[in-house]
């Protein structure tokens, strides 16, 4: 696949909120693999955080190709915290926005996502004509947020979490900026 077209499989609200910075280099968090491919897509040097999301590090380019095997004409698409080798499987890469986008807009007959498997029980039924298959590598941190703890914190509001307001600001400056590169 040549250059132009691969990155035309690629979206990234990272990668645009690090070109905005207009920075040659930047010191990027949280994940080292979202890191590599927002250094591989933007031009700008990163300085990454050595950490993996477990989910996302559990998926091989091997598997990707048994998919496909599996099921021909499947459309893979993945999280850009994957592997290098299985972003270079997937059909297309972008955040969890992207992925959705992309499949309102193109509707594929078949499709499996490459990131943790309540996303596509989630999707299946905004979008019940799409068939997805679903790897099941669940996120047990996820899984620990629930309705009932979040109405909790927020009606107690606990945990506190207390900030020194001079980093407070430079933190709420730093968010406004990153949002206004997503809109």
């Amino acid at each position: 696949m040549s250059a132009e077209n691969q990155s035309a499989r690629f979206t990234s609200e990272s990668r645009d909120a690090v070109q905005s910075l207009d920075s040659e280099r930047v010191i990027f968090l949280p994940d080292e693999y979202l890191g590599d491919y927002v250094a591989r897509h933007s031009g700008v040097e990163i300085i990454r955080w050595e950490g993996h999301c477990e989910v996302h590090e559990r998926f091989s380019a091997e598997e990707v190709r048994g998919y496909r095997q599996q099921h021909p004409g499947i459309q893979v698409l993945a999280h850009p915290e994957c592997p290098s080798d299985v972003l270079m499987e997937a059909d297309f890469v972008g955040s969890t926005s992207g992925m959705i986008r992309h499949l309102e807009s193109s509707r594929p007959e078949r499709v499996v996502l490459v990131t943790e498997c309540s996303m596509s029980d989630n999707l299946a039924l905004e979008l019940p004509e799409i068939e997805f298959v679903r790897p099941c590598n669940l996120c047990p941190h996820m899984k620990l947020i629930t309705l009932p703890k979040i109405a909790q914190a927020l009606e107690a509001l606990e945990p506190k979490v207390e900030v020194p307001a001079a980093i407070a600001d430079r933190a709420r400056q730093a968010l406004q900026a990153m949002l206004g590169v997503s809109r």
